[in-house]
């Protein structure tokens, strides 16, 4: 049993594949290998995974492809026809679960909606950075970064902020409103940050949201 970091199952997208509900949270089964193993997968309410793979012939529970020890084509082609299941119920079932603000998946479920652009995390070493581009001439026209707030001059926490871009003439206008701070790492001419916190209506981000999209462009 193990648990998928930074992610969280999607009820709706777990029974679009196939998965059942039960008491205990969702269950599906398949056969692989040449339907010589039946493998089952458990999402329990845990958000952990489970799974149960029964050889056929013996109707035993068949464990070597999980021990890193045993090699061979045969057990390897089963840990890749394993491994590829999990994969692909992980990439189809699961959402990103890395913020803690819901601002911030308010912005991430606004832009998706609108634009159907999905945010790109781009940074292995900062999993909770992501940006958002046009998908005509890829340029950026939000960023979702994770950061201490004293870089901004506030608590020594760290926040959620979004960065935006805004007409430049704008800029020193917008920077009166206290919830509106100089951009953090973009060009401050040109792009200013909100902290995701719920001091900027949530309205009122669309609106920038969208300006920053036309900017873009």
């Amino acid at each position: 049993m193990y648990k998928i970091k930074n992610k969280k199952f999607n009820s709706k997208k777990l029974l679009d594949y196939g998965f059942i509900k039960n008491k205990d949270g969702y269950i599906y089964s398949i056969d692989i290998c040449n339907n010589d193993f039946s493998l089952t997968v458990a999402i329990l309410k845990s958000n952990e995974i489970k799974t149960k793979l029964i050889e056929k012939s013996t109707n035993e529970v068949y464990t070597l492809h999980l021990a890193k020890s045993a090699v061979g084509d045969f057990v390897g082609k089963i840990r890749d026809e394993y491994n590829k299941i999990l994969d692909d119920i992980t990439s189809k079932c699961f959402d990103m679960d890395i913020f803690e603000s819901d601002y911030t998946y308010k912005v991430i479920n606004y832009v998706l909606k609108k634009y159907g652009d999905k945010e790109e995390y781009l940074w292995p070493k900062f999993p909770r950075n992501a940006v958002c581009r046009r998908k005509d001439n890829q340029k950026w026209y939000l960023a979702i970064l994770s950061v201490n707030g004293t870089k901004l001059g506030l608590k020594d926490e760290i926040i959620e902020v979004l960065d935006i871009r805004a007409p430049k003439d704008e800029v020193p206008e917008l920077l009166k409103n206290k919830y509106i701070y100089p951009a953090y790492h973009m060009n401050k001419k040109s792009w200013i940050t909100i902290v995701l916190d719920g001091s900027c209506p949530i309205e009122e981000i669309y609106t920038r949201i969208d300006q920053s999209y036309d900017i873009a462009k």
